[in-house]
């Protein structure tokens, strides 16, 4: 699955995507999906819940999908 994700702040982080995208449930439920699954972020492995998105990064996560940050 390919989404775009607009967002009307300069940035998001990884860790308030993976909620809004209902990845995970809570900020701590982010820490460790992060540890236990290879997030990437624009083809680099992170695991950095504060890793901040802006206008065009593309995050991928494994059995979810690849989503696109989009600015209004």
């Amino acid at each position: 699955m390919n989404k775009d994700v607009t967002i009307d702040t300069p940035y998001i982080t990884l860790g308030q995507l993976l909620k809004e995208e209902a990845v995970v449930g809570t900020g701590g439920q982010a820490k460790w999906y992060l540890r236990e699954h290879t997030v990437s972020v624009n083809s680099e492995p992170d695991d950095r819940r504060g890793r901040k998105l802006y206008d065009g990064d593309t995050v991928q996560v494994p059995e979810v999908g690849t989503f696109t940050i989009r600015s209004k």
